[in-house]
C-alpha cells in the first residue's frame, strides 16, 4: 500500500519509533487476557483479509515484544537509504514469520536480507548511538497525541489511525492537496 501511496501522489514515508507498551521486558510478554478474548471472537479477521488482499499472510504474535533495539536498528538501517526495506523485512518476520523482533539474529538477518552488514548494525546500535535519537522521537509522537499503533501523521497534523483500507489515506491526501489549493 505504501508504494501504491508513493507512486500515486508523489509523497515520501518515514516510519518512526512509539513503544505502544514502553513497560515491556527486554524479553517480552504475553499478550493479555482482553487481546487474546479479542482474538478468539475474530478480532485478527479483518486485518487478515486486508493482508490477504496485499499478497500477505498475517498471523498475529502470541506475545508482545519489546522493540527497542528494533527501532534503534532502524536509526541506523535509515542512514543507510534502507529504512522501508528494512521496516517491510521486520514486518514480515513479525506478522507473517513469527519471529521475535528483539533478538538481534532476526534483525542481523534482516539487515542482512536488504543488502547491510547486519553486524555493524549490531555494533553500531550497541554502541548507543541511536539511543537518545529514538527516545526523542517516541517523545515527539507523545507530544503529537498518538497513543496507538500504526498511527499515520501526515504534514504533521492528520492523523490514520489503526490498520486502514487504501481508501482512507486516499481520501485524506485527497483532503489535504484541496486544501492547498483553496
Amino acid at each position: 500500500m505504501v508504494d501504491q501511496l508513493k507512486a500515486e501522489y508523489n509523497i515520501d514515508v518515514e516510519w518512526r519509533p512509539f513503544y505502544l507498551r514502553p513497560d515491556t521486558p527486554p524479553e517480552g510478554m504475553d499478550l493479555p487476557d482482553y487481546i487474546m478474548k479479542a482474538r478468539a471472537n475474530g478480532a485478527d479477521e479483518r486485518l487478515q483479509s486486508m493482508a490477504k488482499m496485499h499478497g500477505m499472510d498475517f498471523n498475529s504474535p502470541d506475545r508482545i515484544y519489546n522493540t527497542r533495539i528494533a527501532h534503534e536498528a532502524t536509526e541506523y538501517v535509515r542512514e543507510h537509504g534502507k529504512a522501508i526495506e528494512f521496516h517491510c523485512v521486520v514486518f514480515r518476520q513479525v506478522y507473517s514469520d513469527g519471529l521475535d523482533i528483539s533478538k538481534w539474529d532476526v534483525l542481523r538477518a534482516a539487515a542482512e536480507e536488504v543488502g547491510l552488514d547486519g553486524e555493524d548494525m549490531q555494533t553500531v546500535v550497541d554502541g548507543g548511538k541511536y539511543t537518545a535519537e529514538v527516545a526523542g522521537q517516541v517523545q515527539h509522537a507523545y507530544q503529537i497525541g498518538v497513543t496507538g499503533v500504526p498511527t499515520y501523521v501526515i504534514n504533521e497534523r492528520y492523523a490514520i489511525v489503526g490498520a486502514q483500507p487504501y481508501q482512507a489515506f486516499k481520501n485524506a491526501l485527497t483532503r489535504i492537496l484541496q486544501e492547498k489549493k483553496d
